[in-house]
């Protein structure tokens, strides 16, 4: 074995031998990993999207329950990667917590499967008259359905990281290479969701719950053995720190007892290794930045602390992450507004003519299949036309700053949800004009006005989506990474509670004495084009909060290894750009 055929970042096997750069990595061994990825969106949509009726027409909850327990669910499965996040960076790697976590997955889903195909697990009904589900199949069927976030904890986070960990950064034509790894890897996460939302929601409701849930099941253990028969050839990162947390709490600590000391004149001046040190230990130094300057005393040469201080490395490490914080503080409200779409535009669509032809019934969860085709449609158009392009106008390899994606995306999103509000305005109108007031009774307004709101969002999804999960990826301590993408899946997993929380606190508060729900059983009664002005507002004053985040943002400057003579800084220029984002 040579050893200039090794990867140059430091990988090994799952022997612990280097890795070969030739035999090793990449995008074919990225093949083996974006099948899972397909499947199980397709799994997690495949519940999602259609869970709502489920829990209404099968185990007969009223509307605002039901809402609420998707959200929590959808909350949790997106809200435990930070748990499955930790086990990996600290104790057994992304590989094995992977492993460990996809047979929870998969069992949940068995259950799952058996929870919906067994009668003896299903509410009974008689003569149109359907009694309420009783404590052993309700609790089977959550513990199912819990079962299987707790596996997604595990996965979600450390499936993308591990398989952008197939890219040698220190290699320039592989880093060329990675910038496109997180569109290509969510295209193929919007596959799985496109045949969730097109396929397995009409055969949910037209052939059987069981086999909805079983095609799944059985694609995400095809997908498991493919994913295995890769094995020869992936990449491991090998953990450089025991606990890679223990910073983010030794450096605050160290700040606040040497609170009382003065900041040398010049950055240059608190403590830092050598930069052999690095060279040598196979880790990155960060480079200092002058914000969140409190925490510079945690550097300072002879401090309070009685130990040896921590170095600027450590010091920026911790910054990097109280950064992150800020920008996932600004992405909870447009993680509140995708969580309609399974939610309040379901519901919505069920209300509206869904026919097409004389005997086709649309399935009003199918509607969100068009976030995913707009996603696919546009993800190529983005990698493909919009980052070449950009990319000659400003010289950055991403064509746009990672805070740039973001901001566009979440303009979109704004728009989105201000047209759909405009179409429940007229919805409400076509109600009082045909004087609807039952709750099964059809508004005489054909679903498809649904479609931009649908649209926009999946073009949106385009912009934060895949930014947010670059975004936490790149800006995360080298030795974080699973941990550091959790802010991705928790920024989701919280703006689900926190709408699951919104819609309980409207439907309460507006539905008080003889008053009408805002969020109603009856939607045909209600007021919901009042609840999507409430999120239009509030995500018109969040995109003022991200524009002041993403102004104070600054990125992470590394210095990376590029032989044994020479160091090579990578760095972003610190300017700021006409949209007020950091370039």
């Amino acid at each position: 074995m040579e050893i200039k055929d090794c990867t140059r970042d430091g990988t090994v096997d799952l022997h612990g031998r280097p890795a070969i750069a030739s035999k090793t990595g990449k995008w074919k061994a990225c093949a083996f990993l974006v099948g899972y990825e397909a499947f199980e969106r397709m799994a997690f949509y495949g519940i999602a999207s259609n869970l709502v009726n489920y829990l209404t027409t099968q185990l007969h909850e009223d509307t605002v329950s039901s809402v609420r327990n998707v959200n929590s669910w959808s909350g949790s499965v997106w809200i435990t990667p930070i748990l499955g996040a930790y086990v990996a960076d600290t104790y057994l790697g992304r590989f094995w917590t992977f492993t460990v976590s996809s047979l929870i997955y998969v069992m949940g889903m068995i259950m799952l499967t058996t929870a919906v195909s067994l009668k003896s697990l299903k509410p009974t009904c008689t003569n149109g008259v359907c009694n309420k589900a009783s404590t052993l199949q309700i609790a089977f069927f959550y513990v199912s359905l819990y079962a299987i976030a707790l596996g997604a904890g595990g996965t979600k986070p450390n499936i993308s990281t591990f398989g952008a960990d197939q890219f040698d950064d220190f290699n320039p034509h592989e880093k060329e290479l990675k910038v496109s790894f997180f569109n290509w890897w969510m295209f193929s996460s919007f596959l799985g969701a496109l045949f969730a939302t097109l396929g397995l929601v009409y055969i949910q409701e037209n052939l059987g719950w069981g086999l909805g849930y079983g095609i799944p099941t059985i694609g995400l253990l095809v997908s498991l053995v493919v994913f295995y028969l890769g094995n020869p050839i992936y990449r491991h990162k090998v953990r450089k720190t025991k606990s890679p947390t223990r910073d983010l709490i030794r450096v605050p600590v160290t700040a606040f007892k040497n609170r009382k000391l003065q900041l040398p004149e010049s950055p240059s001046q608190l403590h830092e290794h050598e930069p052999q040190h690095y060279i040598n230990s196979g880790k990155r130094q960060v480079h200092y930045s002058p914000i969140f300057r409190f925490l510079d005393k945690a550097a300072v040469k002879d401090g309070n602390s009685g130990k040896p201080p921590c170095t600027v490395t450590q010091v920026e490490g911790t910054k990097l992450v109280l950064g992150m914080l800020l920008i996932w503080l600004v992405t909870l409200v447009p993680s509140t507004i995708w969580a309609q779409i399974n939610t309040l535009f379901v519901k919505q669509g069920t209300t509206m003519d869904r026919s097409l032809g004389s005997s086709f019934q649309i399935p009003a969860a199918s509607l969100g299949s068009f976030v995913t085709l707009s996603m696919l449609i546009a993800v190529p158009m983005y990698d493909r036309y919009f980052v070449p392009f950009m990319r000659r106008k400003t010289g950055n390899p991403r064509g746009i700053t990672l805070l740039q994606r973001l901001g566009i995306g979440f303009v979109i999103q704004v728009i989105a949800i201000a047209i759909a509000y405009a179409v429940e305005v007229r919805r409400m109108h076509a109600i009082r004009v045909h004087q609807i007031t039952g709750p099964k009774q059809i508004v005489p307004m054909n679903i498809f006005w649904l479609l931009p709101q649908y649209v926009l969002l999946g073009i949106a999804d385009v912009f934060n989506a895949i930014g947010l999960l670059e975004f936490f990826y790149d800006q995360s301590p080298e030795d974080m990474q699973s941990l550091g993408t959790t802010f991705f899946t928790s920024g989701i997993g919280v703006g689900n509670f926190l709408n699951s929380f919104l819609v309980t606190v409207v439907d309460k508060t507006t539905g008080r004495g003889e008053n009408k729900s805002w969020i109603g059983d009856n939607l045909n009664d209600s007021h919901l084009d009042y609840y999507y002005g409430f999120l239009l507002v509030i995500s018109t004053l969040n995109l003022g909060a991200f524009l002041w985040a993403s102004s104070k943002y600054v990125y992470k400057r590394e210095t990376k290894e590029v032989d044994e003579s020479c160091i090579e800084m990578e760095s972003k220029t610190l300017e700021i750009s006409p949209l007020g984002l950091q370039v």
